[in-house]
C-alpha cells in the first residue's frame, strides 16, 4: 500500500455512492442513505433493541451520512455494526458482533464496546494514588482488565441524538459513582459519536471526577474490512507510525521498557500484512498468543487528531486511517477468538478474524511513573479524540 495515499475524499465517495444505488437497489443491497435531498444527514433512529436481565430497556440507535452508517446500542456504547463501501460500491458489515442483546451480555470480548474506566490492563488490579492505595477487580487472572468485571461496556448508557454543522451524532453518558469498581472519584463521562459528510466516524471524550482518580477511555471495535464473518485478517495491510512498542511480561504486563520495533514483529513503521510476522519464533508474541500490545506512537500526545494508522484490505479495497490525540495505540490480532460462538453473519469468530487498534495512554500507567500520566484532577477535564475515516483503494 502507498502508505502516502489518503483515503477517498468526500466527493469520490458520494460519486461511488451515486453511479451504484441504482445496482444495489436492484440486488436488495440498500446502500446507507448519506443524506436527504437538501444534502442534510437522515436524523438518528431510535429503535429497541432487547432487555437487560433486570428489565432494563436499551436501545439501537442508527446513524447514517457521508455513506457510512453507524449502529450504536445504549448498553456499551456498542458499535454494532459499521457498514462501508468497497471499490465497487458493494457494503458491508466491517464490525464484529451480535444480532442479540443476550449474547452481548454473556459473551461478548468487549465487541464495539466503550472502555473505561480503564482501558487496558493494570498489574494486581492495584495502584496507589496520593498515598492511598486502590484495589481494583481482578477480571483477567491476577490483574484487572479494562475497568474490571462490570466496567463502561456493562453500562447503559444515556442517550441524545444531534445533528449539528460537523454532522450527525449521538451524545452518550454516564456517571461512574465514588467507589465503582474500586476507583476513587464520581467521574461524569460524555462521549461523542458523529459522521460527518466525509463518513468518517469521530469519537471525542470527556470526563470530570470529584476526587483525584486515573482515566484512560478507549473503544474496542473488532475491525474485519473484508465484512464480518469473511475469515482472518491476515492479509489486511497495516501502517503504524511507531518505532517503539512496550515489551510485556507473561501476564501481558508492561516492564516499563520502551522498546524500539526495529527487526521485531511490531514493526509496522511500513506497510505489511497483518499475519507476516504472527508466526516469527519472539517471545513476545508467545505471551499474547500473537500481538497484543501498545504502539509508542511516534507523534505522542497532541491537542489535535494526528493520523498514525492506515489499512487496507486487498479483496474490496476497502481502506481505513486513524487518528487521535492519544500516545498510544493498542494493537491486538484477534488471537483469543476461539470460536465458541457465532455474530451478525451467523457465521463462527476463529482467532484472526478480527482486529483491534486502541487508541489510548498505556497499559498499566498508574503504576509506570516513566509513562503519560493518566491521573485525573477535580477542576480538571479528560479529553481525547479519534478519528476513523474510511475509503476504497
Amino acid at each position: 500500500m502507498n502508505k502516502n495515499r489518503p483515503p477517498a475524499s468526500a466527493t469520490s465517495r458520494r460519486t461511488v455512492l451515486a453511479a451504484t444505488a441504482g445496482g444495489l437497489a436492484a440486488a436488495g443491497l440498500a446502500a446507507p442513505a448519506a443524506a436527504d435531498s437538501a444534502g442534510r444527514p437522515g436524523k438518528p433512529v431510535r429503535e429497541p433493541f432487547g432487555r437487560l436481565a433486570d428489565g432494563t430497556r436499551v436501545d439501537r440507535w442508527t446513524l447514517a451520512n457521508g455513506g457510512t452508517r453507524l449502529r450504536v446500542l445504549s448498553y456499551g456504547g456498542i458499535v454494532q455494526s459499521l457498514e462501508v463501501p468497497d471499490r465497487r460500491g458493494r457494503y458491508a458489515n466491517v464490525s464484529l458482533g451480535f444480532d442479540n442483546l443476550d449474547d452481548y451480555a454473556a459473551l461478548s470480548p468487549y465487541f464495539g464496546a466503550l472502555i473505561g474506566r480503564y482501558g487496558n490492563r493494570i498489574d494486581g488490579g492495584r495502584f496507589v494514588l496520593d498515598g492511598r492505595t486502590h484495589q481494583l477487580p481482578l477480571n483477567d487472572g491476577d490483574h484487572s482488565l479494562h475497568g474490571g468485571d462490570k466496567g463502561f461496556d456493562k453500562r447503559v448508557w444515556d442517550v441524545e441524538p444531534f445533528t449539528s454543522a460537523a454532522g450527525v451524532g449521538l451524545t452518550l453518558r454516564y456517571v461512574s459513582g465514588d467507589g465503582e469498581m474500586g476507583y476513587p472519584g464520581a467521574l461524569t463521562t460524555r462521549v461523542d459519536y458523529t459522521l460527518t459528510a466525509a463518513g468518517d466516524w469521530r469519537i471525542d471524550y470527556a470526563a470530570t471526577t470529584s476526587a483525584p482518580t486515573v482515566v484512560n477511555l478507549t473503544s474496542h471495535v473488532y475491525f474485519n474490512l473484508a465484512g464480518e464473518g469473511g475469515g482472518d485478517v491476515y492479509g489486511h495491510e497495516l501502517r503504524i507510525a511507531a518505532s517503539r512498542y512496550t515489551p510485556v511480561n507473561a501476564g501481558l504486563i508492561p516492564t516499563g521498557e520502551l522498546a524500539p520495533v526495529a527487526r521485531t514483529p511490531f514493526d509496522f513503521r511500513r506497510a505489511k500484512a497483518v499475519g507476516a510476522d504472527l508466526r516469527d519464533d519472539h517471545r513476545q508474541l508467545l505471551y499474547g498468543k500473537g500481538i497484543d500490545h501498545n504502539l509508542v506512537l511516534d507523534k505522542g500526545i497532541t491537542r489535535a487528531p494526528e493520523r498514525v494508522a492506515t489499512v487496507r484490505e486487498p479483496s474490496s479495497g476497502r481502506t481505513m486511517s486513524i487518528a487521535t490525540t492519544e500516545p498510544g495505540l493498542q494493537f491486538y490480532s484477534g488471537n483469543f477468538l476461539d470460536g465458541s460462538f457465532a455474530g451478525t453473519s451467523g457465521r463462527v469468530y476463529r482467532q484472526g478474524d478480527g482486529f483491534c487498534l486502541e487508541t489510548q495512554h498505556f497499559p498499566d500507567s498508574p503504576n509506570q511513573p516513566s509513562f503519560p500520566s493518566t491521573v485525573l484532577r477535580p477542576g480538571d477535564t479528560y479529553r481525547s479524540t479519534t478519528v476513523h475515516s474510511f475509503g476504497t483503494h
